[in-house]
């Protein structure tokens, strides 16, 4: 069996890299784009009738800011990648993979919020991309830029990314418990990392941090 890290890699600098870029960005236009076409406008005008579609717009607006951190988290970490491997192009097409199963979940949960199982389908979807998102900050943390400022910034976000998925994982449990309790709770990791660089990261950096 062929040892991992005596695959070749591809020089192709800051143009492969952005190649990488520019097909996640196309990637995650779409998943925005299929989610929102769950949106549709009630049959009878007013407000009691577009209340009743709160659910929905609720799940759309998380899955929305959780979309938009990736974009974020990415296109940063993408700033740190120096060269393009096998590794580095399939732990990425896992992430978008796994993001691409967003507008399902999302849909799901905003047709059945106080559903248990809707609840625990709704975290695992969040799970999946975290641990996909892990696996693609490990190889750039390997290959890419290792400047102090770099490596700050990977034992932040990885580390951040290790209780983040942990969080899922113990929100698809007690989804069965308190489906509106779990996704509160997915609610508030995503303010955690829409937040700007502060205590948080700062807490994940442990004895680290400057």
């Amino acid at each position: 069996m062929r040892d991992s890290s005596d695959e070749p890699t591809v020089h192709e600098g800051r143009a492969g890299i952005g190649r990488i870029e520019a097909f996640s960005d196309a990637v995650l236009a779409i998943i925005l784009t299929v989610m929102v076409l769950d949106l549709r406008a009630p049959d009878e005008p007013g407000f009691p009738a577009l209340w009743l579609l709160w659910p929905t717009f609720f799940a759309y607006g998380l899955s929305y800011a959780y979309v938009a951190i990736y974009w974020v988290n990415h296109h940063r970490l993408f700033s740190y990648a120096r060269a393009v491997g096998g590794e580095l192009l399939w732990s990425n097409i896992a992430l978008l993979f796994t993001l691409s199963l967003l507008p399902f979940s999302t849909a799901y949960v905003g047709k059945h919020l106080l559903s248990p199982v809707a609840g625990a389908v709704y975290l695992v979807s969040l799970l999946s991309p975290s641990l996909a998102y892990y696996w693609l900050e490990k190889v750039i943390c390997r290959t890419g830029e290792q400047s102090h400022s770099a490596l700050t910034y990977y034992r932040a976000t990885m580390r951040k990314c290790i209780a983040a998925s942990a969080v899922y994982a113990a929100g698809a449990a007690l989804s069965f418990v308190s489906p509106i309790l779990a996704l509160t709770i997915a609610g508030m990791v995503a303010i955690s990392w829409i937040l700007p660089w502060g205590p948080i990261d700062h807490f994940f950096l442990g004895a680290e941090r400057e």
